[in-house]
C-alpha cells in the first residue's frame, strides 16, 4: 500500500511517531533540506497540518536520513530488528493484523533458534571445509565486536564501525543474509518478546504504522523499498522468483551448493524457495554462483542478455558495458516496474483471472495464501492484492507449469511460448484497459500506452479518446445519442459527443488531446462549440451544459471560460473524469445526477465524489 493511502487511512495520533521522525531529520539540515522548505513555505504550515501528499513529497527527499535512523537501532542486536523486518519486507507482509505478525514473528524465532543451533554444531565440528573456516571466522569477528564492551564495563552493544567492518566481512565472505543473521544469534541466542512491545518499538523506528480500529499493521510500499535494500536485498522475492524460473535445474542446485542448502529430494520450487529465504546476493548470484569457475566474462554477458531477452522476453536491449553494469540495469528494471502502479491488465481482467484460476485450480487459493502469508480469512479479489502490490504476473508465477498448461487447455489459450504472458494477453479487457490508460490518451503518450499493451497509431488517437470518452459517459448511464449527432452534424460543423437528456435537453460534449501542456486555445473552442449550440437551437434543441474534456487547461484558458456566458461551458480534466468514472461505480447511483455538472467553470472532482458517495 503506497505511503499516502495509509496516511489517509491511520488517525493523526497513529501518524505522530513517523512524522516527528521526519521532524526530527528536517531539524538536522538535510541534504535536501531547501526543497522540504520548499514545500512547507508553499503550504505555509508546519508539517502535522500539510496534506497528505505533501507529507509523501517530503519523504521522498529524505530517504537517505530515514534508512539512517533505522541503523542507529540495528547496531543493537537485541533489538532483533533484522528479524522482524525480514519479515515484514516479504511480499504480502506489508499489511498484517497484529495476530498473524505474531504468529510470523514467532515461527521465524523458533526457525533461527533450531538452525543457528545446527550451524553451530557445524562450526564446532572438525570438518576441514572451507564454508565451515568461513563460519568459524566470522563469528569469533561478532563475538568480539559484541563482546568487547562488557570486558570495559559497558553495555554489550555493536557500534556503527563494528557493523560497516562486519558488513564487509560477510560480503568477502560470500555469507548470505541468512547464514550472517544464524551467526549472530549463535553469538546472542534471541528471546521472544512481547508482541505488543515489538509494534510499539517499530512504531517509534518509522518502520510501521499500526491502526487500532482495523488492528492491522502498515508498511508503506516505499519504506519497503527502502528496508529492502538497507538489508541487502536489491530486489524483491517475487522478482527473484522470475528470474530464477529462468534457469535450468542443474544451475539451482550448483548454486545452492554453493550456499550449504540442503536440497536432497526436493523439487525445483521448494529449491528456488529456499536460495530466496537463504538471502542470496542477487548481483552476487548473477556474477559468479550460476558460472563455474573460469567462465569468462563475454561468456557471462552472453549469459545476461539472453536472461533478459530470452528468459524474461523484455524487448529492449540490456543495456551496459561492464557486467556490474548489466546487472544493475536488471536490477534498475525490477525497481521500475515495482514502483509502477500499472496492472499490466485491466482490473476487471486481473478479477476475471482470479475467478477462472480459483475455478479451474482450486488450489490457487491456497498457493497464494501461503506464499504471501496471508490470512487464513483472507478475500480474494483484485484491488485487496494490489494493496499487497501483488499484481497478475506475480500470481501466475506462483504456479508450476504442469498447472499453468492445465489452465491454458481449459481455457483454450495460446500454448507456444511463454505460457505466463499468453495468459496476461488472454485476459487484456482492451476496453477497460483504455478507459484505465484514459489521460496517456489525452496527453497522446504513445510511449506509456505502448508500456501499459496498448498498440495505437498517434493518427488514431484522438478519435480513440472521443470513443472511450463516450463509453464512460455511457457508463455513467447517459443516453449517448448517436443518431441524434449524426443528424445535428454537417459538412462544416461536427459535434464530437451529444447527451441526451430528453425533453429537448442536451449537453454537448467536445473532447481535445494535447501533447506537450495545457490546453490554451480558448477563442477557439469556444466560437467552435458556440455554433454546434446555435446548430442544436436552430433544431429545436436547448443545449443546457456544454462540456469541454482536455488532460489539462492553462491558468487563462481557466479565467476566459469564466468570463463564457452564452454556452454555458464547464471544463473537465481527464483525470477528473476518471476519478469521478470510479467513485460512480462504487456509489448506490445507477444513473450519474447531470445537475452535479452545471456549477463550476473547472468542474472539481472532490465535490463530485462526496456528493455521490451519500
Amino acid at each position: 500500500m503506497k505511503l499516502e493511502k495509509i496516511l489517509d487511512t491511520v488517525n493523526s495520533l497513529e501518524k505522530n511517531a513517523f512524522l516527528k521522525i521526519i521532524d526530527n531529520i528536517i531539524s538536522d539540515n538535510p541534504k535536501n533540506i531547501k526543497k522540504i522548505d520548499n514545500i512547507l513555505s508553499e503550504n505555509e504550515k508546519d508539517l502535522k497540518s500539510i496534506d497528505n501528499i505533501n507529507i509523501v513529497q517530503v519523504f521522498n527527499l529524505i530517504h537517505d536520513e530515514f534508512i539512517e535512523v533505522v541503523k542507529s537501532e540495528f547496531v543493537n542486536i537485541t533489538t532483533q530488528l533484522d528479524i522482524l523486518i525480514d519479515i515484514l519486507i516479504r511480499d504480502g507482509n506489508n499489511i498484517l493484523k497484529q495476530s498473524l505478525f505474531n504468529k510470523l514473528y514467532a515461527g521465524e524465532l523458533a526457525d533461527i533458534i533450531n538452525r543457528s543451533q545446527n550451524m553451530k554444531n557445524n562450526i564446532e565440528s572438525n570438518i576441514k571445509e572451507n564454508r565451515i573456516r568461513d563460519y568459524q571466522i566470522y563469528r569469533a569477528c561478532v563475538q568480539i565486536a559484541y563482546l568487547n564492551d562488557e570486558l570495559n564495563n559497558r553495555e554489550a552493544k555493536i557500534t556503527d564501525d563494528e557493523l560497516s567492518i562486519l558488513l564487509t566481512l560477510s560480503k568477502e565472505l560470500e555469507l548470505s543474509q541468512e547464514e550472517v543473521k544464524l551467526i549472530n544469534y549463535i553469538v546472542v541466542p534471541p528471546k521472544k518478546q512481547d508482541i505488543s512491545d515489538i509494534i510499539a518499538f517499530l512504531r517509534n523506528v518509522g518502520v510501521i504504522f499500526y491502526s487500532r480500529k482495523n488492528d492491522e499493521i502498515y508498511v508503506a510500499d516505499e519504506i519497503v523499498r527502502l528496508l529492502r535494500k538497507f538489508r541487502g536485498k536489491e530486489i524483491a522475492d517475487k522478482y527473484y522468483r522470475r528470474v530464477l524460473k529462468t534457469f535450468r535445474e542443474p544451475l539451482i542446485n550448483q548454486v545452492c551448493r554453493k550456499h550449504n542448502i540442503d536440497i536432497k529430494d526436493q523439487i525445483y520450487e521448494t529449491k528456488l524457495k529456499m536460495i530466496i529465504k537463504e538471502g542470496i546476493s542477487f548481483s552476487h548470484l548473477l556474477l559468479d554462483d550460476i558460472h563455474k569457475e573460469g567462465t569468462t566474462l563475454t561468456v557471462k554477458k552472453k549469459f545476461l542478455n539472453e536472461l533478459w531477452e530470452k528468459g524474461l522476453r523484455i524487448e529492449s536491449s540490456l543495456h551496459g558495458v561492464t557486467i556490474e553494469d548489466k546487472i544493475d540495469n536488471l536490477i534498475c528494471y525490477f525497481d521500475e516496474i515495482e514502483k509502477d502502479e500499472k496492472v499490466g491488465i485491466s482490473i476487471e481482467g486481473y478479477e476475471k483471472l482470479l475467478f477462472e484460476l480459483l475455478h479451474v485450480l482450486p488450489s490457487t487459493v491456497s498457493r497464494i495464501q501461503k506464499e504471501f502469508e496471508m490470512p487464513e480469512d483472507f478475500q480474494l479479489n483484485s484491488q485487496k492484492l494490489l494493496n499487497y502490490n501483488i499484481k497478475p504476473r506475480d500470481i501466475l508465477d506462483i504456479i508450476p507449469v504442469d498447472e499453468l498448461k492445465e489452465f491454458v487447455t481449459a481455457k483454450e489459450i495460446k500454448s507456444r511460448g511463454d505460457l505466463v504472458l499468453n495468459i496476461l494477453d488472454a485476459y487484456k479487457d482492451s476496453e477497460n484497459l483504455y478507459i484505465e490508460n484514459y489521460e496517456y490518451l489525452g496527453y497522446r503518450d504513445l510511449q506509456a500506452l505502448k508500456e501499459n499493451g496498448i498498440a495505437i497509431k498517434e493518427s488514431e488517437i484522438g478519435l480513440k479518446f472521443e470513443s472511450i470518452t463516450k463509453l464512460i459517459f455511457e457508463k455513467y448511464g447517459f443516453n449517448v445519442d448517436e443518431k441524434l449527432k449524426a443528424k445535428l452534424n454537417t459538412k462544416r460543423n461536427k459535434i464530437d459527443i451529444v447527451l441526451n437528456l430528453e425533453n429537448n435537453n442536451l449537453i454537448i460534449v467536445e473532447c481535445k488531446t494535447v501533447k506537450d501542456s495545457g490546453y490554451n486555445k480558448f477563442s477557439a473552442v469556444s466560437r467552435q462549440i458556440k455554433s454546434y449550440v446555435d446548430l442544436a437551437k436552430k433544431n429545436g434543441y436547448d443545449v443546457v451544459k456544454s462540456l469541454l474534456i482536455a488532460p489539462e487547461f492553462s491558468d487563462d484558458f481557466v479565467n476566459e471560460c469564466g468570463l463564457e456566458f452564452e454556452i454555458n461551458l464547464s471544463l473537465l480534466t481527464a483525470c477528473s473524469v476518471i476519478k469521478i468514472y470510479k467513485g460512480f461505480k462504487e456509489s448506490k447511483h445507477k444513473k450519474f445526477p447531470f445537475q452535479l455538472l452545471m456549477k463550476d467553470v473547472l468542474i472539481k472532482e472532490d465535490r463530485i465524489l462526496k456528493a455521490i458517495s451519500k
